[in-house]
């Protein structure tokens, strides 16, 4: 048995370690069975008391279109966020700076230029579509838990279980705010019901190796800067 725990711990170190964020997919279909077994390791999840707050909502095909469309639409319009969660107003700090890092890795590798500015909108106009990934998951808690901040971390839990799940299987995914930026528009395609809130959604798909911004991996900051170790000889 313990052999078997430690050979788990680590193949999923590995899977851990070896995700990325896909922002280029192939434009193939993803198999229902298999989005449900993905779903189906993701659900196992930590959750408070075992309350399992969260919803999946899988979109793909014309619904799917058709949120790609009215979301790029009418943030290209200039009409104003309209997410279901509160948002923070824009990020300071070290929070900044590791976002900052992050495009510029991503800039670098699609050899986009500071001041090209028709590609770099290009690549908000991607985000918007979801990065024309085949499938979407909406995930969404219960509204009666819409101000718990523990179903929130719950949310967060799952949607990462869900992101690795997906890697385990041989697909690429990324956790995509842009794609829900207007979500009266997700709701409406997706039939989301009334008494659900919207947290956000997640690209899915299977990889495209040849878009070279798949091949990035963001750097994390260092145990000496995130980490505090008490009571340790």
């Amino acid at each position: 048995m313990t052999d078997k725990l430690h050979s788990g711990s680590q193949e999923h170190a590995v899977i851990v370690n070896e995700r990325r964020s896909i922002r280029g997919y192939k434009k193939q279909a993803v198999p229902k069975e298999l989005l449900e077994e993905v779903i189906s390791i993701a659900k196992r999840a930590p959750s408070s008391m075992n309350t399992q707050p969260w919803h999946f909502h899988v979109v793909t095909g014309d619904p799917l279109e058709k949120i790609r469309e009215g979301n790029t639409s009418r943030m290209m319009a200039g009409a104003g966020i309209d997410r279901e969660i509160k948002l923070s107003h824009g990020y300071e700090g070290v929070h900044r700076d590791r976002q900052v890092e992050i495009a510029v890795q991503l800039f670098e590798a699609m050899g986009i230029a500071r001041d090209d500015k028709e590609r770099r909108q290009d690549w908000v106009m991607r985000g918007f579509r979801q990065f024309d990934a085949p499938v979407s998951i909406v995930i969404t808690i219960d509204k009666e838990l819409a101000s718990d901040t523990i179903a929130h971390f719950d949310c967060g839990a799952v949607t990462y279980g869900l992101v690795l799940a997906a890697w385990s299987k041989g697909l690429g995914s990324v956790i995509n705010g842009q794609g829900i930026m207007q979500s009266s528009v997700v709701r409406e395609f997706a039939n989301i019901p009334e008494n659900e809130v919207i947290m956000t959604c997640v690209a899915m798909g299977f990889p495209d190796e040849e878009f070279v911004a798949n091949h990035v991996q963001s750097r994390r900051a260092g145990n000496d800067t995130t980490a505090s170790f008490v009571g340790f000889d």
